[in-house]
Order: C-alpha cells, then sequence, then structure tokens
C-alpha cells in the first residue's frame, strides 16, 4: 500500500463553539448542487430533523452528527437549569436524547453504533462519579473521536480500493458514498480520489439514484470539484453500458452489513449488483468496520426505511405523477452476499466467506494489511 496524505475539499459535519454557544454545524445537502449552505444547529431536535430530512446523510456522517448532538443536548440541558443537576439526570436525559435521535434513520447502523458509543461514555463517567464538566468536556472529546476515527477510516479505505483500480479503468457507482457522506473523503469515492491523485486515468459513471437523486445531485457535485472525469447516467442506463463492455468495476457504500456479508444500501444498488454479476464484473462494497452488525445474521434481519411517497411523486417539489396515485419508498435494499465481490474496510479487504472474514477484521487483533 502506497504512502498517501488526505487532504479534505469537503466538510460535511463539525463542532462549533464560540461566544454565541455550541453548535452543531453542517452542510446543508438537500439543496446541493444548486445553493452551498451551511447550518448551525443549536438544539438536539434540530439535529434530528436534519438527519431526518436528509440535509445530512451517508451512514458514517450520521453516525458522527449524532455523536456531537449528545454533545450539544448535554450543553443546553445544563444551562436551561436553574437548579443544580445530578449525574443520574443528565444519563436521564442523554438516554432520551439518544433515543430521539435513534428514531431519525433506522436502516444506518452507525447511527445506533454512535449513540451506544457516546451512552457507554456517559455511563462509565457515572460510575466514576465525575462533575459535569467534565462530563461534558468527555462527550465533547468522544464525539470528535469518532469523526477523527472516520476521517481516518476513508484514507485507509482509499488506500486499500485504488489498488483495485487499474489505470484506464471507468467505474461505476451508485448514490453518494463521498466526502459528502462522511466526515473524510468517503467510502466508496475515496478509492477513486486516491486513484486519480496517484495519477491513474479513471472514468465515473455516476447513476442518478432515484428518487431523491443523491448521484446525479451529490456524487456528480462532488466528483466535479474534485475534477474527475465522469458521466452521469440514469438508472436504467446501468445494463445498456454493462452490456457494451464500458463498465470494469462498481463500487458502492453501505448503511449496514450484516455477519454473512449482505449489504444494505440504497434502493437500487441490488439491481446493480445483479447486472455486475450477469457481466462478470467486480462488484466491491466500501464500508468502515462500524457499519457491520454481527448481531445480525443475515441480511433479512437488516429494518428498511419507508420514506414519504411523495420523495416518488414529485421531483424537486414538481408533480410527476397522477394525483394520489399510490407509491413505494424503500429507502434502501439488501445485496446478498453471493453478489458481493469484496468488502473494502479501513482494516483492509475482505473477501469471501464472509463470515469468517467480516468476525475476523472487526476483532481486536484483526490484522491491519490488505487481503488480496
Amino acid at each position: 500500500m502506497s504512502n498517501y496524505k488526505q487532504t479534505q475539499g469537503v466538510r460535511t459535519v463539525w463542532w462549533e463553539e464560540d461566544a454565541s454557544g455550541a453548535a452543531v454545524c453542517l452542510l446543508d445537502q438537500s439543496l446541493l448542487p444548486q445553493a452551498v449552505v451551511y447550518l448551525r444547529l443549536t438544539t438536539v431536535q434540530q439535529v434530528a430533523e436534519a438527519i431526518a430530512t436528509l440535509k445530512v446523510r451517508g451512514a458514517p456522517a450520521i453516525g458522527v452528527t449524532a455523536a456531537f448532538g449528545i454533545v450539544l443536548a448535554l450543553y443546553n440541558f445544563l444551562q436551561e437549569q436553574d437548579t443544580p443537576l445530578t449525574l443520574t439526570q443528565a444519563q436521564q436525559h442523554l438516554h432520551d436524547m439518544g433515543i430521539l435521535l435513534s428514531r431519525t434513520r433506522p436502516t444506518a447502523v452507525n447511527l445506533f453504533w454512535a449513540i451506544e458509543r457516546m451512552q457507554r461514555c456517559t455511563d462509565q463517567a457515572v460510575s466514576e462519579q465525575i462533575s459535569l464538566h467534565l462530563l461534558a468536556q468527555l462527550l465533547r472529546q468522544e464525539a470528535q473521536a469518532i469523526a477523527d476515527e472516520d476521517f481516518d477510516a476513508c484514507m485507509h479505505m482509499g488506500l486499500y480500493g485504488a489498488d483495485l483500480i487499474c489505470d484506464g479503468d471507468t467505474l461505476l457507482t451508485h448514490c453518494n458514498a463521498g466526502a459528502l457522506a462522511t466526515a473524510g473523503w468517503g467510502t466508496a469515492l475515496a478509492p477513486m480520489y486516491v486513484a486519480h491523485k496517484a495519477g491513474k486515468r479513471i472514468h465515473v459513471l455516476v447513476d442518478e439514484t432515484r428518487p431523491v437523486l443523491q448521484g446525479a445531485r451529490l456524487t456528480a457535485w462532488e466528483l466535479q470539484q474534485e475534477g474527475i472525469p465522469l458521466t452521469l447516467i440514469t438508472d436504467n442506463m446501468v445494463g445498456h453500458f454493462m452490456q457494451r463492455g464500458d463498465v470494469k468495476a462498481v463500487f458502492v457504500g453501505a448503511d449496514r452489513i450484516a455477519a454473512n456479508g449482505d449489504v444494505a444500501n440504497k434502493i437500487g444498488t441490488y439491481g446493480v449488483a445483479v447486472l455486475a454479476h450477469a457481466h462478470h464484473i467486480p462488484f466491491y462494497v466500501a464500508a468502515p468496520c462500524s457499519t457491520i452488525d454481527l448481531s445480525l445474521p443475515s441480511g433479512e434481519q437488516i429494518p428498511i426505511e419507508q420514506r414519504n411517497p411523495d420523495e416518488v411523486t414529485r421531483v424537486g417539489g414538481t408533480l410527476i405523477a397522477p394525483p394520489g396515485v399510490q407509491a413505494a419508498n424503500p429507502a434502501f435494499d439488501v445485496t446478498p452476499s453471493t453478489y458481493v465481490s469484496a468488502i473494502i474496510t479501513e482494516k483492509g479487504i475482505v473477501r469471501p466467506p464472509y463470515a469468517v472474514g467480516l468476525h475476523q477484521i472487526c476483532s481486536e487483533n484483526s490484522i491491519t494489511e490488505a487481503r488480496q
């Protein structure tokens, strides 16, 4: 694996604290690419609303946002009280706010992983009977550690995944799994960024990703900012380009990976995987270990978020279907592990059998070298 230093062009979510108070700041992705607007969220309710309405999205970015939201919840709770609080009262409040945040998006396991990590930090602090001021400081450090670890994970996934890309390759990606979805360079796009910066000539086919168009709005914008050649296609063009031999590999992210390697990702991923399998094209999934849910034996147990049907019947607020028509809107689907060529993590590349490899790479003593 070659040495490469990562720099970040897009800033997705971060903590800000100044004379005006504390806030969770993020890029409003619901407005891209028409407008680049940064939000300053000052309540945990605003943070929850931002996650639910896709102002921030992407499994790792959601986890980071929720972690900062927990910190914000404690800061505000301490300021709002007229009488001194106990550690137990603060612990209960943070537990309640964790439930509030966890109800926003049911599929992305990073959300629950981050909330549980913040709760463990709180529980440990309570057991040690530290001061509330120190608790706030520790939670702030823990949330920042989650963000920093994700930044580093993106870099390592990029380095491992870039070895799977050859000079001259045309790659396909679905939805957005780049810097906008993480606290770093992204998951599925990170290998493309590393390959491009290393001088490899690549071209990316970006499918639009209906119904919310994360590919057209976000991935195309992001790659354009980095100067990576791309072609935007509609979702139903994927088979055509594969049939013509124009796609050398597929790179996608994940919102949850079951113990057997089944992958939940943005709706439409399963169809892309089936097409890739039919055309003998490698299908790679890039995700940090925090996305791997070893508690679920297979993808059948992954909860699938059902979103507002208006996202299907409208585009940009414009009605495109008959008024009153019934529409379905599952936000994710599950790709069976049999269609996944490899899973790229920050600890290395896992190949079948996934039931063995995923357990090994998630263990404390897992190896850090890529598995070829």
